[in-house]
């Protein structure tokens, strides 16, 4: 019977238990993208509580597209030596740790007036206000090639894999809108045409990075809009496509978070107020379970983890392998070891989410018990 401390695989990398540490954007990187020790310091405390394998906050691909401040680059060789120590120092204490990276498009307002912000189409975020502009298909093919090279720089510095971010209302996942994919070329109109861009990135990385490192993607599940954005079964589509190309692993999320009725019904990747019932948790469970039984990768599921009764319990009665938490080891960064020894209460995090309008992405706490400066 499967448990999550098992020992398994994701292609060549050996996994200690069941659990990920989710991407999260920390804040602490300086202004080109750089690693810091606030940074480092950060992951090395996860790296030490038990969790079998980190992902790291978004990292910006090309230096000109920055969605947020102080997030980590992948843009360009500098940063290769660097990330070596870095990912040296979460192997240490027996994790692994894979890069996310990721183009924004208009999901920002960083900078918004100083570049060019690229989507599928010509189209305003209406939560941030910020347009992009349609792409061409030279502007397309440009970017394949920025993905590919910079998942060849994250094998060369020591990452045990890399994952593509097509979730949350990020570019990517804007292609796989039909409310914002308005193209008429082969990148628009079905759902064959919004996933191709996924699958020549996909499929250039690869090349790029060969057979054997793990390349994972990060997708939506649904839109979660009550209009026409990204269905369920256009999701299922595109990740199936995914398998069969060879995708090591599908980590399932979802939300466009460039909606405004999404972010005010609570229907985000990051919901609030999800622990105060174990029925509330790990709410996109039911779009995983469809899609772990109709491809032969591993689903990791994230959104909501809390308890580890009800993982446990997932685990047992689905295909699902793996699961993914944040905000939980934001709080307790030594949660897994916690539950490692045989602590299984509930999980100190409440989904506040208070922890985002801090220095660090820090739980406040966290912050009150040691009189941390904000």
């Amino acid at each position: 019977m499967k448990t999550l401390f098992d020992k398994t695989k994701i292609l060549n990398m050996e996994m200690k238990n069941r659990f990920l540490r989710g991407a999260l954007w920390v804040a602490l990187a300086d202004e080109k993208g750089h690693v810091t020790k606030e940074l480092s310091d950060v992951y090395e405390e996860i790296a030490k509580g038990g969790v079998g394998t980190i992902i790291t906050g978004y990292t910006f691909i090309t230096e000109d597209e920055q969605p947020n401040p102080n997030m980590l680059g992948i843009y360009n060789d500098s940063f290769i030596d660097e990330y070596k120590d870095f990912t040296n120092m979460i192997h240490k204490h027996g994790s692994n740790i894979i890069m996310q990276i990721v183009y924004g498009g208009f999901m920002t307002n960083f900078n918004v007036g100083e570049r060019v912000i690229w989507g599928p189409s010509t189209m305003k975020n209406e939560v941030t206000g910020t347009m992009a502009k349609e792409m061409s298909k030279d502007e397309i093919k440009y970017l394949v090639s920025k993905y590919a090279e910079a998942a060849k720089r994250v094998k060369a510095s020591g990452f045990d894999g890399v994952e593509i971010h097509c979730g949350h209302g990020y570019m990517l996942s804007q292609f796989l809108s039909p409310y914002y994919n308005k193209r008429e070329d082969e990148y628009g109109g079905t759902i064959e045409n919004r996933g191709r861009i996924i699958f020549e990135i996909y499929e250039a990385m690869r090349e790029a990075v060969g057979k054997e490192f793990p390349i994972l993607i990060k997708i939506n599940s649904a839109d979660y809009t009550s209009f026409n954005g990204l269905s369920e079964e256009d999701s299922l589509y595109v990740a199936r496509k995914l398998a069969e190309l060879g995708i090591d692993a599908i980590e399932v999320t979802g939300g466009n978070e460039s909606i405004k009725d999404v972010k005010e019904n609570n229907l985000g990747a990051a919901r609030r107020r999800v622990a105060l019932s174990k029925e509330n948790e790990s709410y996109f469970k039911d779009y995983a379970i469809k899609l772990s039984k109709s491809i032969d990768k591993p689903v990791i599921l994230v959104g909501g983890n809390r308890h580890f009764e009800v993982m446990d319990d997932i685990l047992k009665n689905s295909e699902i392998e793996y699961f993914s938490l944040s905000r939980p080891l934001t709080s307790e960064p030594d949660l897994i070891n916690k539950w490692a020894k045989g602590d299984l209460k509930a999980p100190k995090c409440v989904s506040c989410n208070a922890c985002y309008n801090t220095i660090g992405k820090r739980c406040i706490l966290n912050i009150k018990k040691k009189k941390i400066n904000l």
